[in-house]
């Protein structure tokens, strides 16, 4: 993963995936709550802070939705590969979380701040630390929504069924009844060679591709551009040595599809890498990228 998404230029190439969330995680946690043997975790002390309240607030919160939702069911989607569905429910269930941590803090206040943990993540990656804030942040934006519209009770169906997309999250009139078109990618392996195999593959959401165009726009024009997403993956293939990566996405309407494809060829010309972006063909887009200049040929047909 570390190479593909390195070739696809979503992260500088002398950064590895693991390492990057190793680093983020260090020094971050004051809380934890583990639903697979149900323990709570607290490593603050009993004269809370506001920081210290909001956290221990928050992991009561997954207690109690454990006991009423079976919170294990994130670790039965994680091992399914589909990452963007994970990171859905991922969203609603830290979501619920901070929204209810929230409400505590709002009913109890208390003076002294505090300080985070560790200080905050240092020389990590910006996708990482987006696609790692995204279930407190924009996560708690969509059980907000939803509790504004239809109070705890919305909140607790999300739970009880969770988002199937983050197009859902980050969309909140599209849950519950959205849902994406299948994309697939063939095995071009052999055009590219006999030493080729599989390498990664990884479906794509709405909030990956929003967060991959944040790296090099700026934010409106990158949630522009991935909006109208109705489905994504990429496939990527390697010798041993090289990468080479095709996406594929489908929108909801040609226009959307227009859109994604012109964005996404400026994004990769302020890159360093080397990129094929097709334009629109109704409303899917393909997008191919490479370790090296030479394979550019070989992307280019096979995108074609």
């Amino acid at each position: 993963r570390s190479r593909a998404w390195q070739t696809i230029g979503a992260l500088p190439t002398d950064v590895g995936y693991l390492e990057a969330l190793d680093e983020y995680q260090q020094g971050q946690v004051l809380g934890f709550y583990n639903s697979q043997n149900e323990e709570l975790v607290y490593t603050g002390d009993a004269e809370l802070n506001r920081i210290e309240q909001f956290v221990l607030a928050h992991e009561l919160t997954h207690a109690i939705d454990d006991q009423h939702f079976d919170l294990d069911r994130l670790d039965e989607l994680a091992q399914t590969c589909d990452d963007d569905r994970f990171l859905a429910a991922l969203g609603a269930v830290e979501g619920s979380a901070n929204h209810f941590a929230t409400q505590v803090a709002n009913r109890f206040p208390i003076t002294e701040f505090g300080d985070l943990p560790g200080g905050g993540p240092r020389g990590v990656p910006q996708l990482i630390v987006e696609l790692q804030a995204y279930p407190y942040t924009l996560g708690q934006v969509f059980v907000d929504r939803l509790a504004d519209d239809g109070g705890p009770a919305a909140v607790n169906r999300a739970l009880r069924t969770f988002p199937i997309t983050t197009e859902q999250v980050l969309h909140p009139s599209k849950f519950p009844g959205d849902t994406p078109r299948r994309v697939d990618v063939p095995d071009f392996a052999p055009t590219f060679g006999p030493r080729w195999r599989d390498h990664d593959v990884m479906l794509v959401g709405e909030l990956w591709l929003r967060t991959v165009l944040d790296l090099r726009l700026d934010e409106p024009a990158a949630e522009r551009a991935a909006a109208g997403w109705d489905g994504g993956i990429y496939r990527a293939w390697s010798d041993g040595d090289d990468v080479a990566v095709v996406l594929r996405t489908v929108w909801d309407t040609p226009l959307d599809a227009a859109e994604f494809s012109a964005t996404l060829d400026g994004w990769a010309r302020q890159g360093p890498g080397d990129a094929v972006i097709l334009a629109a063909v109704g409303n899917t887009v393909s997008a191919g990228f490479a370790s090296d200049e030479d394979l550019l040929p070989a992307l280019e047909s096979v995108l074609r």
